[in-house]
């Protein structure tokens, strides 16, 4: 099953050896464009970092020609990120999105330029409104271009997957001529099938000359449910780089997950011999500081990192763990980052013992003010709880841990009466402006919600409102979800609080401060052949 990849040197990792996988992670570009997500430059540096700590070779950064923040977010991780090749992405036929991804990525120790281009029939046609020779002289063109920058070229044909396999062989060939060193060959849509997968790659490697002479990779979408199949299937036909995101956030259904393709090549070294860098005992201390920043939630059956993964409810299941934990795990938690420890923190545990909480929760690196917030925070709700368990903690911690701080709640107090419109009087500070607003309404949260609309005037639209519980109890802390939409752009913000009307209030601050990042994203020119 193995490929041989070692023929030649590739420039930013060397001879590889023919059961090393690339992992190439692209939660920061093509992750961010899932609907409902932003992340501002802070927080884009933090999941740098977290990712090239987890070991991944590869970080997409971003796209530097969309907009001024696209160029600055590259920018800032090209020059604090060490150990990972950064990567920008440009369209081929742009001069433009070339030269920015070249500048943008300038201060960084490795860098790698990604340039693309539809290569399909349909996309051709429909999309670029360009003729196949147009579309391969724009290969050519974009690739050397890319290749004056850095000796490190990826090129992608957009929707590989559903692109005649004698044109995609040309544009291969043409990309590698041109000087990539990386070829890329996303399942765009994700129509394909692994049969489909296996057969690109491996007529690729047997048709195209020069194939020898790059690295191979896959990028598949999950709309068919196949993402992390395809990619394994992928690896068979001769891929040796997987273009994956945490959490398999992204367009649509999402990306390939990493956190599952890494441990279905960890768990079955049977069937795939293959090894990456990944540390994979950090997977769920990234999985979730990706849901913190995001406000998505993994959903608690989710693969590897889901709450559920390692949950056996079923007596005959339990009784089977206890005398051997392999009769139903294929894993161990550990090796992802789970602990077994759910040590009660109550209200006369003190800061140091909740600073040793939070690392063994996989939070260190806080700095003093947002510690002393949370541990404020901490003491407060242990005064109003009986137990305060450790998803209350990260509850609470991932609320004040967010960098979208514009906008920040202040205090509100509630009149209720059954029958009775409900009043709120609200503070909020904004730009460190304290501003005071009062407001009625159908219920307590409506009123709330009224009160923002005066205290921060906007027009964007209440899309989502979901309520659920962290913990159990009647005491239980809320966790409330809150999706706006404005001009087409959405945004989830999410908050917890053991007062629910604090929680829904906490939770639409920081939709509202996602939403002023957002709207200054802009769409690049469209390309003209």
């Amino acid at each position: 099953m193995s490929a041989d990849t070692t023929s030649f040197n590739h420039p930013s990792f060397g001879r590889m050896t023919p059961d090393r996988v690339i992992v190439f992670d692209t939660t920061l570009r093509d992750g961010e464009q899932s609907p409902g997500f932003s992340m501002n430059l802070a927080e884009k540096l933090r999941m740098a970092e977290a990712l090239a700590n987890l070991g991944v070779d590869v970080i997409e950064a971003g796209f530097p020609v969309a907009s001024k923040g696209d160029f600055e977010s590259v920018n800032e991780i090209a020059k604090n990120t060490k150990g990972s090749v950064i990567c920008a992405l440009a369209r081929s036929g742009g001069a433009k999105d070339i030269t920015a991804a070249g500048e943008a990525l300038a201060p960084a120790e490795r860098k790698r330029i990604h340039n693309f281009i539809s290569t399909s029939p349909l996309h051709m046609k429909y999309k670029l409104r360009m003729e196949p020779e147009t579309v391969l002289e724009l290969i050519t063109s974009g690739n050397a271009a890319a290749r004056n920058l850095t000796d490190d070229v990826e090129w992608s044909a957009e929707d590989g997957s559903r692109t005649e396999p004698d044109f995609l062989c040309r544009c291969v060939e043409a990309a590698i001529k041109a000087g990539a060193t990386t070829i890329n060959i996303p399942d765009t849509v994700g129509y394909a099938t692994p049969e489909d997968m296996e057969k690109i790659f491996s007529m690729l490697r047997q048709r195209v000359p020069g194939a020898d002479q790059v690295i191979f990779s896959a990028h598949n979408h999950n709309d068919l449910g196949l993402a992390v199949a395809n990619t394994l299937a992928s690896i068979r036909g001769g891929a040796r780089q997987v273009e994956c995101t945490i959490n398999g956030i992204g367009e649509r259904a999402g990306n390939a997950a990493l956190e599952e393709i890494v441990m279905a090549l960890r768990t079955r070294h049977d069937q795939y011999p293959f090894t990456t860098g990944i540390h994979t005992e950090g997977l769920l201390k990234v999985s979730r500081m990706l849901a913190t920043i995001t406000s998505f939630d993994v959903q608690p059956n989710k693969a590897i990192v889901g709450r559920n993964a390692f949950a056996h409810e079923s007596g005959i299941h339990q009784d089977g763990v206890l005398k051997n934990a392999a009769t139903y795990e294929i894993m161990t938690p550990e090796s992802v980052g789970w602990t077994r420890s759910s040590l009660v923190m109550g209200k006369h545990s003190g800061r140091a013992a909740f600073r040793d909480k939070l690392k063994v929760l996989g939070y260190e690196g806080m700095d003093e003010t947002r510690l002393n917030e949370a541990f404020t925070r901490f003491k407060d709700l242990a005064d109003r709880k009986k137990v305060v368990y450790d998803d209350d903690i990260i509850a609470l911690v991932d609320d004040e841990a967010r960098d979208h701080d514009r906008i920040r709640f202040g205090a509100l107090s509630l009149k209720s009466i059954s029958g009775q419109p409900s009043e709120v009087d609200l503070e909020l500070s904004v730009d460190g402006k304290a501003i005071e607003a009062k407001a009625t309404g159908n219920g307590p949260v409506d009123a709330a919600f009224n009160a923002l609309r005066k205290a921060f005037p906007h027009e964007a639209r209440l899309a989502l409102f979901s309520v659920g519980a962290v913990t159990e109890g009647t005491d239980a802390q809320a966790r409330t979800t809150v999706r706006l939409e404005e001009a087409g752009k959405m945004v989830d913000g999410q908050g917890a609080d053991a007062d629910t009307v604090v929680s829904a209030v906490r939770a639409y601050v920081h939709a509202l401060n996602k939403l002023l990042v957002k709207r200054a994203r802009t769409e690049p020119e469209a390309l003209t052949a």
